[in-house]
């Protein structure tokens, strides 16, 4: 017998990040009034759905984005640590280009490799840690629909991943806006189809600690 599931993978809403630095897995770093109005938009949007399994990034931004979620369907919050943010060597600093981190040249043997990448956590376990943590909501929630609430880089290194496309890319050019849903439908085991929708509306890939 064939059972559908659906994963959805929500990305956190915007951060409070006055100084604008690459906060990472800095603790302390909260959705913003806005990321907080975009964290209901994204449970209303989802309110309709069959959630049966809501688990999150241990990060307080995706913690707080989960919360509406929860909240709406009536739910325990579950915690996967396999949903954290990427690590990467200039956590805590500025990084736009011709500025902050970047311009030093202390830093420039941590770009030597963009391909795996040389500044953190290398694309390839991104994928496959986020990977398990869909199956594991995949399972949790089977015949149903699960959301999992994690980052940028993590949602768009397994959608990359699972599309069979290389995994080293233009940032800039990332298909994952704040509070957006990536969402994975499985017949079975077999993934059959990926949706992406924006429903707090688009956000720029470019802005630093978004």
């Amino acid at each position: 017998m064939s059972v559908r599931t659906v994963v959805h993978l929500v990305r956190h809403g915007e951060v409070h990040n006055p100084t604008g630095i690459l906060y990472g897995r800095l603790e302390g770093f909260k959705l913003s009034e806005l990321g907080q109005r975009q964290a209901l938009t994204v449970a209303e949007h989802l309110a309709g759905s069959d959630i049966a399994h809501v688990v999150a990034s241990p990060l307080q931004r995706a913690q707080e984005t989960a919360g509406p979620i929860v909240d709406s369907h009536q739910l325990d919050l579950v915690t996967d640590e396999q949903l954290i943010e990427a690590d990467n060597v200039f956590e805590g600093k500025r990084v736009s280009i011709g500025d902050g981190a970047l311009r030093s040249p202390r830093h420039w043997p941590h770009m030597h490799n963009p391909f795996l990448p040389s500044w953190g956590e290398p694309y390839l376990h991104i994928a496959r840690r986020m990977l398990g943590a869909v199956y594991r909501a995949r399972a949790a929630a089977a015949g149903h629909e699960a959301v999992c609430v994690s980052h940028q880089l993590p949602i768009w290194t397994l959608r990359r991943f699972l599309e069979g496309k290389r995994l080293w890319h233009d940032p800039r050019r990332r298909q994952c806006s704040l509070a957006s849903v990536t969402s994975l439908m499985f017949d079975n085991e077999s993934l059959v189809a990926i949706r992406y929708r924006e429903p707090a509306g688009a956000s720029s890939p470019k802005v630093t600690g978004a």
